[in-house]
């Protein structure tokens, strides 16, 4: 036991030498990371947005009409939201809007029942219950002499829902795939990385763990850049990269903020 704490205690101090130099950063890269996926989704859109009309129209079912006021409404919602997201202002406002887009996408597009899909929206609203989780408590500290009892409360739930709901799309990866003996260990790792973020066990390692795990299974399995331009899976896999990068973005929160008052660091603190 003895050498697992000195272990651990080795790879903590050379964790946070090595980071020390971006620490301060991590909350901008965070937040910018958080919602990328909603500023390409609303580009893509425009971009498209002959096609969008057209496929709503035919394939949901859409009123002609309708099919614009959805796609504008959705457009208006992620370019603002995602705005007032990196700018920390409005946040709760913001997280609102998201969280609203995603549901309504999901639905509008008929991606309920897309299992993948459905996780990775699970992952990127637990991001987004960090974020949420994040500006509760930056507004607790302009009022240092008048505690809230209830911020403080949703504040530490909203961290929990957020760090448990964010490992969803880790989990997908973890059990895809033939089963071959590098997998299954990267797969035990990778399992081992999710519980100790579920229940707040140094939660921070584990969140990097992600991040990195994350950069490289982003770049290799999500290489949209080398799909050709009229190729059909393109967008998907374009749509599937910067996800990842929102999901990315809230496990950078998770580092940056700690795993809240609801977690096994927090409870060896008070000892």
């Amino acid at each position: 036991m003895d050498v697992i704490k000195q272990i651990t205690s080795t790879a903590e101090d050379t964790i946070n030498r090595f980071s020390a130099p971006i620490k301060p950063y991590i909350p901008v890269i965070a937040r910018f990371l958080l919602v990328v996926t909603f500023l390409e989704d609303s580009l893509r859109i425009m971009f498209q947005w002959s096609e969008q009309l057209r496929y709503l129209n035919k394939f949901r079912g859409f009123m002609w009409g309708f099919n614009h006021l959805f796609l504008a409404t959705n457009v208006a919602v992620m370019l603002a939201g995602s705005i007032l997201a990196i700018s920390k202002k409005h946040t709760e406002y913001a997280v609102m809007g998201l969280f609203g887009v995603v549901i309504s996408q999901t639905l509008g597009y008929g991606l309920l029942f897309d299992f993948n899909f459905f996780l990775r929206n699970l992952s990127v609203i637990g991001g987004l219950l960090m974020l949420l989780a994040d500006a509760l408590n930056k507004r607790k500290s302009f009022f240092p002499g008048l505690p809230s009892v209830a911020e403080i409360d949703r504040s530490t739930y909203f961290q929990l829902a957020g760090r448990v709901l964010l490992i969803f799309l880790f989990l997908s990866f973890v059990f895809a795939g033939e089963m071959t003996p590098l997998r299954l260990g990267v797969s035990v790792i990778s399992f081992i990385a999710c519980i100790m973020v579920i229940i707040g066990f140094k939660a921070k390692w584990s969140a990097m763990f992600m991040v990195l795990f994350l950069s490289i299974s982003n770049v290799v399995f999500n290489n949209w850049w080398s799909i050709h331009h009229n190729h059909p899976t393109r967008d998907f896999v374009k749509y599937d990269f910067f996800q990842t990068l929102s999901i990315m973005g809230g496990l950078m929160l998770l580092v940056s903020m700690g795993p809240g008052g609801l977690s096994v660091d927090e409870k060896k603190k008070e000892y």
